[in-house]
């Protein structure tokens, strides 16, 4: 229930960035659903666990719908032409192998806790910081998204790094046979 009221926020936090100029009470409704994600995202786990409610269907659902809200708010301020458009791709293409790049490498055995500088909680505090710069200064927004593009993609060259530095010293980069 919380994974679901935090992903409906994200979608309905995404619609008001994309009416950022159109509605006065836009942005805050943006801020508000954003910070609402973030916290029922940042809660979820916690409490199914907390509750002995815990599953890897859960957890694999949490990761998915993650992924979904991640792209929607990026999206609704990419279609608003808050950022630009190439800035807006990058920072959801960049988001989305972010945690792609995590989910291969532990398929395959690696610890990938921490790795990197930009994981979904920091994207998040960025987008948060940014959308209150711009209630004040709209191209903080541009600003932002920038940011999560280049640092998300960074990540991604982070894990590919330590995957290939951890492979190369386990000796796993003997050629696959098919």
């Amino acid at each position: 229930m919380i994974t679901a009221i935090g992903v409906i926020s994200a979608f309905l936090s995404a619609v008001a960035y994309a009416e950022w100029q159109s509605h006065c009470m836009a942005p805050w409704l943006a801020f508000v659903l954003l910070l609402t994600s973030g916290f029922c995202d940042a809660f979820d786990g916690v409490i199914a666990r907390v509750c002995g409610e815990s599953t890897v269907f859960g957890g694999f659902l949490d990761s998915l719908l993650d992924r979904y809200a991640d792209a929607a708010v990026l999206a609704g301020i990419t279609v608003a032409g808050i950022c630009d458009h190439l800035a807006g791709l990058l920072a959801i293409t960049g988001s989305l192998l972010v945690s792609y790049s995590r989910a291969r490498a532990e398929a395959a055995g690696l610890k990938m806790e921490s790795v990197g500088l930009a994981e979904r909680v920091e994207r998040m505090l960025i987008l948060l910081f940014a959308t209150v710069v711009a209630f004040f200064w709209l191209p903080a927004l541009n600003v932002g998204v920038i940011i999560i593009a280049v640092l998300a993609n960074v990540t991604v060259a982070q894990r590919t790094v330590h995957v290939y530095t951890e492979t190369k010293k386990r000796n796993c980069l003997k050629p696959r046979t098919f």
